[in-house]
């Protein structure tokens, strides 16, 4: 009987050592605080992946660019550097034009536009991505992006000269169009840019705007719904094909779990955020006529150009959203 019992407690042990070996951590670097609602999603979406596989696997945030720098991403996910990051999508716009669709200036100004925009982007991005070695787990919007300044703006003209905040290649193009002077920084930077006069200006969301404390070094906001851009989820391919088939589902089940919350809270947070700016002394505003028409000048330039850069591939896309 003793010997039963040692013999057994040998299986035991030698089964959880198995399990041991064969639990899995992911590194997933992302862009934003702990606070930012798409890295609470993330959060939720890492406990759902722990959950369903019993922690054989086990995705660790780092959040707010402490492990990758927000550019360096993409970069470290194709690499295999870590198997899954998120990112900004149109920070790839440099790679194809496919990638900038969603920041396309009045486009997609709302959330039924935006998610028909992502149905006519999401295969072409897929598979621009899987020759990179990656594949979309998910997407989530930002809500529609607004015009933050130090002073009060009621036409384009008030824009020319000003520093503009830059953080893709289609918001430098925007800037110079509006004749704006382009400077790149990514979001941990945006107080300091501000505060020591780097910047003047920027179009950005109500969450970053609350999350920065906008209040403490801009006074205005105007809420031009200019457009609705997306972060994305991505895995390496070769780290998800080396998941057994069971961990693969999921990941993958908890993924689009993650997307349909995501959608949900970006949309509660456009009037709980716009509020907040309000509430702590920031001037919201509702653009002028004058404004929106000469906005909406650069966004029918900005989509004739793309247009031209994207080539097939662009008009498939557009046509695909259009219909």
């Amino acid at each position: 009987m003793k010997l039963m019992k040692i013999a057994g407690g040998a299986v035991a042990a030698l089964a959880g050592l198995a399990m041991q070996v064969q639990a899995e951590t992911w590194d997933m670097p992302t862009p934003y605080p702990d606070a930012t609602f798409h890295t609470v999603n993330i959060h939720d979406f890492a406990k759902d992946v722990a959950a369903a596989t019993d922690g054989a696997l086990e995705i660790k945030v780092h959040s707010a660019g402490s492990l990758f720098k927000h550019p360096e991403i993409s970069k470290a996910v194709r690499s295999g550097q870590v198997p899954v990051g998120e990112f900004f999508l149109s920070l790839l716009a440099n790679d194809n034009p496919a990638f900038g669709a969603d920041s396309l200036p009045f486009l997609a100004t709302n959330y039924d536009d935006a998610q028909k925009l992502w149905v006519a982007q999401k295969d072409v991005i897929n598979g621009l991505l899987d020759e990179q070695g990656m594949m979309v787990l998910y997407a989530v919007p930002w809500p529609p992006q607004g015009l933050y300044t130090t002073k009060e703006i009621n036409s384009v003209d008030d824009l020319a000269g000003l520093k503009f905040r830059t953080y893709n290649a289609t918001l430098e193009e925007f800037a110079n169009l509006a004749g704006a002077a382009p400077t790149q920084v990514e979001v941990p930077d945006i107080p300091q840019a501000f505060s020591t006069g780097r910047v003047e200006a920027m179009i950005t969301s109500p969450s970053t705007g609350v999350n920065s404390k906008a209040w403490d070094f801009l006074t205005h906001y105007t809420d031009i719904q200019a457009w609705i851009p997306k972060n994305v989820v991505v895995v390496n391919k070769r780290a998800f094909r080396r998941l057994d088939d069971a961990t693969q589902t999921a990941v993958l089940e908890a993924a689009a779990a993650a997307e349909a919350r995501g959608w949900e809270m970006s949309q509660a947070e456009t009037a709980k955020q716009t509020a907040v700016l309000q509430e702590n002394g920031i001037t919201v505003v509702q653009p002028s006529e004058e404004l929106m028409a000469g906005l909406r000048a650069i966004g029918a330039q900005m989509l004739e150009n793309w247009t031209a850069e994207a080539g097939d591939s662009g008009a498939a896309l557009l046509q695909a959203y259009q219909q």
